[in-house]
């Protein structure tokens, strides 16, 4: 029988940068496993036309505690 991993996510703050977040991360007693991006865009209309631009990103990382690694 394996033993399931619980899982934390820690988003990177509008204001943060990644250092902070990974010391965020290590004083919860936690590993990063896996960083995701998604974009963020904003929807423009145009004319009848919509378009949407990028104006950003949202950085998440995924991590466990770290004595399950």
């Amino acid at each position: 029988m394996s033993k399931k991993r619980k899982k934390f996510v820690f988003e990177v703050g509008e204001n943060e940068s990644i250092d902070d977040c990974m010391k965020r991360i290590k004083e919860a007693g936690c590993t990063p496993v896996r960083r995701i991006e998604k974009p963020i865009f904003l929807e423009v209309k145009d004319n009848g036309n919509i378009t949407y631009k990028p104006v950003g990103r949202k950085i998440i990382f995924e991590t466990v505690k770290a004595e399950e690694k």
